[in-house]
């Protein structure tokens, strides 16, 4: 693990100097952290510090996801990715993580991944559970009559692709209406 402090800062601003998007892992994630300590909130110096340079991509976050996805409506760079968490939550909650995420995370911040490693179950799982969870949280707010059927659709296929092909600097392939 890449722990010494100038090695670390050093790498940061490396990333800075590339202009390339930049994932940062926060919250939950291997036994050696100390979960007190990967408060995505611990970024704010030197967020502000990089405001208008790259894309910082906040991936995980749980328990923090109400924190980081603060962090994505005050700073124009900051995305927010929950997808290592889905796959631990499963389906079942996973509509209640991304809640708490999208209260206040621009939808065009949001994006998706499966985070999936190691048995190919983790990558059906992941992504199945953010369809779901999305779908559901997408379907309260169109019947409580808060988005129109085709925002939702517009919500969906932004958070499922169109925030990572503009984020990452890629061209889509096939139909954009998928």
């Amino acid at each position: 693990r890449l722990d010494d402090p100038v090695l670390v800062r050093h790498l940061l601003w490396t990333a800075v100097d590339l202009g390339l998007p930049l994932q940062l892992h926060t919250g939950f994630g291997d036994n050696d952290i100390r979960l007190h300590r990967v408060d995505p909130t611990h970024l704010t110096d030197w967020l502000h510090l990089t405001a208008g340079t790259i894309p910082v991509l906040l991936l995980h976050c749980w328990p923090y996801q109400r924190q980081a996805a603060y962090l994505a409506a005050v700073f124009e760079q900051v995305y927010l990715d929950v997808g290592l968490t889905l796959h631990h939550v499963g389906p079942a909650r996973a509509g209640a993580v991304l809640a708490e995420a999208l209260e206040i995370t621009p939808f065009r911040k949001l994006l998706y991944s499966s985070d999936a490693y190691g048995v190919a179950e983790f990558y059906h799982l992941g992504a199945l559970a953010f369809r779901q969870g999305l779908a559901e949280l997408l379907e309260e707010r169109v019947d409580a009559d808060e988005l129109s059927l085709p925002d939702a659709l517009r919500i969906a296929r932004w958070t499922g692709r169109d925030n990572a092909l503009r984020v990452y600097r890629l061209e889509a392939e096939g139909p954009e209406d998928d």
